[in-house]
């Protein structure tokens, strides 16, 4: 019994290290949009809109819009994505390569996504 559970730590730990920093403000593309990304507990982190250039809309800031992001590989992570224009969850996946991100909410099981790219805030 004690092995088992040194082996799933120790697979839980080494997908933590594999993922890099995805912490911080980050902008969207087309500057539309900077989300803010945290530790939210369990090794998790989230996503909460940070700034909006247009302010109408159903998104308000301090919102939270990526939730339970766990690593899923080197650079990558999954868990759920909220879209407050239809009001829905998806699921979720991040991937990072250096100051890139990509978001992308996902339905059919991850067949169909719509991803968004961003660039590290200074």
């Amino acid at each position: 019994m004690m092995r088992v559970l040194l082996v799933a730590l120790a697979i839980v730990m080494a997908s933590v290290a594999m993922a890099g920093d995805v912490t911080g403000t980050w902008t969207r593309d087309d500057g539309s949009a900077k989300i803010r990304f945290s530790a939210c507990g369990g090794g998790a982190v989230c996503g909460f809109l940070a700034w909006k250039k247009d302010p109408s809309g159903a998104a308000k800031i301090g919102q939270k819009l990526f939730s339970g992001m766990k690593p899923n590989g080197k650079d990558s992570w999954a868990g759920t994505a909220f879209n407050p224009n239809d009001g829905h969850r998806y699921t979720a996946k991040l991937r990072l390569s250096g100051d890139h991100l990509v978001t992308a909410g996902c339905v059919l099981g991850g067949l169909i996504c719509k991803s968004f790219d961003w660039t590290r805030a200074p």
